[in-house]
Parts: structure tokens; sequence; C-alpha cells
């Protein structure tokens, strides 16, 4: 089954904000139970369209007693209730039940962020069985609100060791509610938690596989785009798009007609390497379209971020519309449909889903791969993976016969190296030398068997000269970082423990071979607070 289409089995998270909400529909499915998530701002029509088995209310940055505090659609309790539908609230979730079903919340005396440690009663419902398993647990609480009144019918199932309130249930309802968040992994009981709660007391059964949703997406695709319409797809190099275009390819033949563009921003030797791939391995039609001066023309001298990803989005559209026009005058018909390899985590940091409701989460950054296209290119989006994460694109492509060398390449940004060269990216030699010291460094990652440990590497170019001392001479040269990090999906990152030993040794290789870097640093700053990439 595709993952909006109805299921017996939908759990719906409401995102209230919560820089974790999304980590919570990813611990769902990684349960083999369907999930999706929604902006709060939902409509209660769109919520009882999808029929969901069971509701989660996410946390998030709001105060539930201020004005203007973000809540669940009128009539969303009453549609719950009479359904039988399973309600849990996390963090502040938590603090929405109790306001809106009657009791009280207030600014909390005692704070609790970061670890902490909690109990849990015998006999609830909630816990059941686990009760004894999760007692004096370690979890992760991020709240400065705490509930002082429940409503009727509820009662505590759990408190902390500071004696506040960290979970609470009204059985009879079929509400509950966590005050720390389970979905993240400092929650050391929390994952054994959610899939409790969701196979044991809701009764969810878990039949949700990715073979399903790669069956489902291809006759999705077989049924949008007609028997004569022809697509395009523009290629990175990245394993986002090699799937989707795998998977259209599945669909419909050789009427998708692929386009690598070379817009002067790849890694090293990034054309040669990626086009043997599509031709020799995927099998896949693709054209090599040169447009280098076109991007580096329009990047010239731009050093906002924000900036160069429009230009960059911008000129990838021009493009696009250009290699279709060529197609058009080969093939005597205009292509109808453009394949994307947009995921989860773009959607969710760009932009709510189209129609979905007003999103409390801040964006953090746009990407040129969502958002739609200007009308008058007249090319409809296919985008077969906008709903799945990325190391459900990786199980995807194993499915569909994507080498596995090419299946585990780390994630490249749809900029390019425009976000890893801080400023102008056409500035001296900018370019040629991130390439190469990005080069020598995931080569070391390899060398060493750390590269499938590790989720994404890279170096960063810095904008800074650095006084140094090489072949007995004072050097006044700029300075590289390198960033290598792990993760599940994303959404967030710990930066990867090196031995230093091994940092030093590619200090030296960067050093000793790349003209121009005296100095290297490395990052050790997770995600959150930064994002992956630098800009």
């Amino acid at each position: 089954m595709s993952i909006l289409q109805h299921s017996d089995n939908l759990v719906l998270v409401l995102d209230f904000g919560s820089q974790y909400t999304h980590l919570i529909t990813r611990r769902i499915r990684g349960l083999h139970v369907t999930s999706v998530c929604l902006p709060a701002g939902t409509s209660l029509e769109s919520i009882q369209a999808l029929k969901p088995a069971v509701v989660i209310l996410s946390g998030g940055p709001h105060s539930v007693h201020l004005d203007g505090a973000p809540t669940v659609p009128e009539g969303f309790f009453e549609y719950v209730k009479g359904k039988g539908i399973p309600v849990l609230g996390i963090c502040y979730g938590l603090h929405l039940i109790v306001k809106l079903l009657g009791g009280e919340v207030k600014p909390a005396e005692r704070q609790e962020y970061g670890r902490m440690q909690i109990s849990a009663v015998e006999g609830s419902k909630l816990y059941g069985s686990l009760a004894g398993a999760v007692d004096n647990q370690t979890v992760w609480m991020s709240h400065g609100d705490e509930a002082v009144r429940l409503p009727e019918g509820f009662r505590v199932v759990a408190t902390s060791v500071q004696g506040n309130i960290a979970a609470i249930e009204n059985a009879e309802a079929n509400i509950y509610a966590l005050q720390y968040h389970p979905e993240v992994t400092h929650s050391e009981k929390g994952a054994e938690t959610l899939r409790y709660f969701l196979l044991e007391v809701c009764g969810i059964v878990a039949d949700w596989q990715l073979q399903n949703v790669l069956k489902e997406e291809i006759e999705k695709v077989s049924k949008m785009v007609g028997p004569d319409d022809h697509v395009i797809c523009a290629l990175s190099g990245g394993v986002d798009s090699a799937v989707a275009a795998t998977l259209v390819h599945r669909a419909i033949g050789d009427r998708l007609h692929c386009v690598f563009v070379d817009n002067g921003l790849c890694r090293y030797k990034e054309r040669e390497r990626v086009m043997a791939t599509f031709e020799k391995d995927l099998h896949l039609p693709v054209t090599c379209w040169d447009a280098t001066e076109q991007f580096l023309g329009k990047l010239k001298g731009v050093v906002d971020p924000e900036r160069k990803r429009k230009i960059i989005g911008a000129e990838f559209i021009a493009v696009f519309d250009e290699f279709s026009h060529k197609l058009e005058r080969e093939i005597g018909k205009k292509p109808a449909f453009l394949v994307q390899g947009t995921l989860y985590p773009d959607v969710i940091e760009s932009c709510p889903p189209p129609g979905s409701g007003k999103s409390h989460s801040h964006t953090i950054k746009s990407h040129h791969n969502v958002g739609g296209l200007p009308p008058d290119m007249q090319l409809k989006l296919v985008e077969p993976l906008k709903w799945l994460f990325k190391d459900e694109v990786r199980e995807m492509g194993k499915l569909l016969g994507v080498p596995a060398s090419f299946v585990s390449r780390h994630p490249f940004p749809g900029p390019g190296l425009a976000v890893r060269i801080m400023g102008d990216v056409t500035q001296g030699n900018a370019l040629e030398t991130i390439r190469l010291a990005d080069e020598i460094f995931i080569n070391s990652i390899k060398e060493a068997g750390l590269y499938d440990k590790i989720w994404q590497a890279f170096a960063v170019y810095l904008p800074v000269k650095t006084v140094g001392v090489q072949g007995d001479k004072r050097t006044h040269s700029h300075a590289v970082a390198l960033r290598a990090i792990t993760s599940e999906d994303g959404m967030t990152a710990d930066w990867y423990h090196f031995d230093g030993k091994f940092l030093a040794d590619v200090s030296s290789k960067i050093c000793n071979t790349v003209r121009g870097i005296n100095r290297v640093v490395y990052d050790i700053t997770s995600k959150p607070p930064s994002t992956v990439e630098w800009e």
C-alpha cells in the first residue's frame, strides 16, 4: 500500500512543531506500521478522510496557555471518541489534551530538560506488562510547562525523579499522554513503549512493507502517466534521483528520458563516474548536459546561501525547459511530466504538504526540488519518493536492483558544492580546491572501512585565510572544515567520533596535496543545533 492510501492500521501524527516530530513517524514505520505526519493545522475533514486508526499529537515549542497556541481542529475529540480512535499526546500534546479536556497547565516550577529518570506505576494500560521493564528508565524531557490539574477521568501513571507528571491516561476514553519524548534515542525504552502502545494497547497490525509501497508507486506512476506521454528526469548522481528514475523506468519504460546536468558544482570526477553507472548498471537512457558556464555565470559574486539555492533552482528549471524543447523536436511531442527525487525531509524542511494545513515548524532552508514548477513549463511533477525517508529510499533502491555501491552513496545536496563553499563559489580556485580536499577525505574514510558507518561526510571551503608554515616558508592560505555525521534519516544527526590519528593523517594529506590549503578543522556539532550542511 502507498503511504497515504487508506489503511486500517494508519497512525496519523499531527505536528505541533517539535524538532523531533518526524522521528515519531520514522520510529512507527520501523515497526512496520503505516504512518504519516501532517501539520496540526490540517482540517478535521482531511483527518477524517484518512480514517486513522491512531492519532498522535506531537511535541512543540509553544505554551498551551498563551494566546494563539496551535490546537487541534474543532470537533477533533468528539470525532476520535465517536470512532473509538486511541490518542497519544507527547510533551506539548499532553498539555493540549489536559487543557482542552478541562484540566490546567501552567509554567513549571521545576522545568525539565534533557535526560531524566521516571518511574511507572503498576496496573496502567499505557505501560501494562511493560511497567516493570520500564520502571526507573531514563527518558528525554524538554518542557517548561506542566499539568497541574488533570481532566476528569485521567490519572498519573508515571512520575519523574523530581515528582513531575511523566505520563497520564484515561483508559476508558482511550486517551494517553507522555510528558517525555519516546521517539528519541535518549529515551532508553522509548521505542519499546511506542511498540507496546501501538501493537498491544491499540491492536495495530504491523502490515506496512516497503515492497508493497514500491508496487503501489509503480502502479500509481503507470496510471498517472498516459500511454502516449513522455517523462523527463534530472539525474543528479545521487541515490534519490537514481531510485526515482529507476522506479519510473520500471513503470513506463523508454518513454522516460533522463538528463544529467553538469552544473560545475559536482564532486571530483562526478560526471564520468555517474554516467558510467547510469548506462552500464542502471540501463537508463541518459543525456549528459554541460551547463557549467551557465550556472557559474549566474552565481558569480553571490554569497548569500539562500540566493544561491534560488539561483540554482531557477537555472535547473531553465535547463529542464531547454532539454524539454530539444526532446520535443526529437520525439515530435512535448513531454508531459518531470520526475523529481524529492524526499520526506525535503518536504518537511521546506513547507507542509500541499493542502495539508499550516505548519507550526520553522522553515530551515529551501530546496530547489520542492514546491513545484512554473506554470508556463506545463510539466506535471512525478515524485514517487516524497513520503519516504532516506534509509527507506536506499532499501527501495535495493528492491529495484540498483547496485549496492550506488545505493550506499552518501547524500549530496541539490545545490551541490555551492553550499559547501562559504561565499562566492567562483572565488579563485575554490571549486577545484574543495573537490580535491573532499576526494582525499572520502577516500581515506573508505580505506579505513568507515564509509558505511557514516551517514554523510564532506569538506567545506572556508572564506578565511590563516598563517602557516609550508616548505620552511610562511604561507597565508585557506582553511577547510571536515564534517562527518551519523544519522538514521537526516532529521537529527551526531558528529562521527574519528580516531585522532585518522584526522591527523587526513589533515596531513590535504595540506600536502591540495595547493592553497594550510589548515584543516573538524566540525563536532550535532543536528540540532546545526544543520548537516554549513549553508
